[in-house]
């Protein structure tokens, strides 16, 4: 068995479409054989459903959401308590033997507020132990992209930077799972390796912006603290999780 830990964030429509979601898992089974294995999702599109739900109406500002201080109970609500808890019981028929955690579960993560963006933080590593102690056991932790604050103020994360703050934090191998099959040029094609320069010129172009760019800038910092390539990919096809382990081509390869 390889040591180093295998990190999947998981969201986008994958959430809403337990079919997809059980195939994706089925291969999480197999990859865990091989891979200590943690997931970590997001929910924007629950969060959205249940903010409209209690009449609040909801903003982003360079692809993250501004999460106003009174929003907080309900986002919180969605993330680590519905999206959790589905996500536990979807690993759970997989025999994952999955345990459901926010980024602050055992000091895991500091964070750092980002007030532009109302009750947001941005997650950073800090204390591992937790996290080993459930992988060494087996266990397969399942992370929600919610912290807390100095105050113990409930604060939104960003999901893929949340993956990578936990990536680095058991220096493991991340891979962040998308709608679409990668990151695309101006074209609608597949890049298949993009470093920071890059990277760089496909955001100033405009090219790459929002959400994706949110993406990228996580897989960047990961594959530069950790000197090691971190892919980003489509979920739509499990089995490219499989060959992507076995060393072939599969999506969006960042390299520092």
């Amino acid at each position: 068995m390889n040591n180093t830990p295998l990190v999947l964030k998981m969201g986008g429509r994958l959430l809403q479409d337990d079919s997809a979601l059980d195939a994706l898992l089925a291969v999480c089974a197999e990859l865990k054989q091989q891979y200590p294995l943690v997931l970590v999702h997001g929910g924007g599109d629950q969060v959205d459903q249940w903010l409209a739900k209690f009449g609040f109406h909801t903003e982003k500002l360079d692809g993250q959401r501004i999460s106003p201080a009174e929003q907080m109970p309900v986002i919180a609500g969605a993330l680590a308590g519905a999206v959790n808890t589905h996500m536990v019981a979807r690993a759970s028929l997989q025999g994952l033997k999955p345990v459901g955690l926010t980024l602050s579960a055992g000091n895991s993560c500091r964070f750092e507020l980002n007030t532009k963006l109302g009750a947001v933080g941005v997650a950073k590593p800090q204390d591992g132990s937790l996290l080993q102690n459930l992988l060494s056991a087996g266990f397969t932790p399942v992370f929600s992209s919610v912290g807390h604050g100095e105050q113990a103020q409930l604060l939104n994360v960003n999901a893929d930077l949340a993956a990578a703050a936990i990536c680095q934090l058991v220096q493991g191998q991340l891979v962040l799972l998308t709608d679409v099959p990668g990151i695309l040029d101006g074209e609608g094609k597949l890049i298949s390796e993009l470093n920071g320069a890059q990277a760089a010129e496909l955001v100033t172009q405009g090219i790459i912006k929002g959400g994706m760019k949110v993406k990228l800038d996580a897989a960047l910092d990961t594959a530069q603290a950790l000197r090691r390539s971190i892919t980003v990919a489509g979920w739509q096809h499990p089995q490219d999780l499989l060959n992507l382990m076995r060393q072939q081509a599969v999506g969006t390869r960042i390299v520092c």
